[in-house]
């Protein structure tokens, strides 16, 4: 018996009432979203350099003790690590975050993974990179609260560990216990808070990273126009942009423009990574929205002038799943911190 013209009939069939649905059903080609996505998007590097703070292994283990010590707080409660929690993907969770006696600020704590590629640090880039953010939050009442640079390096110079850990960490400085050093250490530490994810090994060249789903999510991602702004090594993080760009955002804090004193800046922002996007709630710059399914919302009807099905929202979060990274926790784990000296000053609640 012939069987092929009854073979070659059902094939005919098949082609016929394949419906268009069915078709876009089908998964999407994983080389060719690849080359697509290695054009936009880049793996992360082992760590980010600066030329003017170079990292060693001394620096990185004196700023991982600064970045956990309370000591550097009025009251010895709050540390780097409270609002930038290194076991919960570098955030606490919080709209904002609290500091000395309880008092909260206005802004969401980004989290300070994969921090050291963006373009500046805060949401309004008042800070050119981590070294200087380290500076910040140390001095200011709502944070950390002490009184000034001074202050702090007395405190550090009461602790007799910190001696030997400055002496190593900057070996050919005289007198090595200072505000900039506490900073680069930090920032030292911080430079090497990488998370590479499967999306990552997916640019890499592994085809079989990410699935089905996740291969969906990135195509829809490249299609709706989210790589306006999120692309490059941090998928966000590169530029500033204006919140309500198509359709107004309600808020009251004006972003960049009262760092530039540019009304044309007014509600401009640094565009968040989406690097950990799927740990890091609650989202935008004041901690407003709780979920990632509203957060992408809200960015489609707002930022690009969309408003986004239920499908396309499912599969744009089924890929920034694939952007969760993993937490090297032996370089996050707490040191044991340095014993305070006799006069290391007592915490002040005032």
């Amino acid at each position: 018996m012939n069987r092929t013209p009854w073979i070659i009939g059902a094939a005919l069939c098949a082609a016929v009432f394949t419906t268009p649905a069915a078709a876009d059903e089908m998964a999407p080609n994983a080389g060719a979203l690849m080359k697509r996505a290695q054009g936009v998007f880049a793996p992360l590097p082992k760590e980010v350099a600066n030329p003017e703070n170079p990292i060693t292994d001394s620096k990185v283990t004196l700023g991982r003790n600064l970045y956990y010590d309370p000591r550097l707080s009025k009251n010895r409660d709050v540390s780097c690590n409270s609002c930038h929690a290194l076991d919960k993907f570098g955030v606490d969770g919080e709209a904002t975050s609290p500091g000395h006696r309880g008092q909260r600020g206005e802004r969401n704590s980004p989290t300070v993974y994969n921090a050291a590629l963006h373009v500046a640090q805060f949401w309004d880039g008042r800070a050119a990179d981590v070294e200087a953010q380290a500076k910040g939050p140390v001095l200011n009442p709502i944070e950390m609260a002490m009184a000034s640079e001074e202050q702090v390096v007395a405190v550090l110079k009461s602790i007799p560990g910190y001696g030997r850990l400055f002496s190593q960490a900057f070996p050919d400085a005289k007198d090595p216990i200072t505000y900039d050093n506490m900073a680069r250490a930090i920032g030292a530490f911080e430079r090497r808070l990488l998370t590479p994810s499967r999306f990552d090994a997916f640019l890499g060249g592994d085809a079989s990273a990410l699935e089905t789903a996740e291969l969906e999510g990135l195509e829809a991602f490249l299609g709706v126009g989210c790589t306006a702004c999120h692309s490059g090594v941090g998928i966000g993080g590169g530029s500033y942009q204006k919140l309500g760009l198509i359709k107004p955002f309600a808020t009251k804090d004006v972003g960049r423009a009262t760092v530039t004193g540019n009304d044309l800046e007014r509600f401009f922002f640094k565009v968040p990574s989406l690097r950990n996007i799927a740990e890091t709630g609650p989202y935008f710059h004041d901690g407003s929205v709780g979920s990632l399914d509203e957060a992408v919302r809200l960015m489609g009807r707002h930022q690009l002038g969309v408003e986004l099905s239920d499908a396309q929202v499912g599969k744009l979060i089924a890929f920034l799943g694939s952007l969760t990274g993993v937490v090297d926790v032996e370089y996050t784990a707490k040191p044991v911190l340095p014993a305070s000296g006799p006069s290391t000053p007592a915490a002040d609640p005032s």
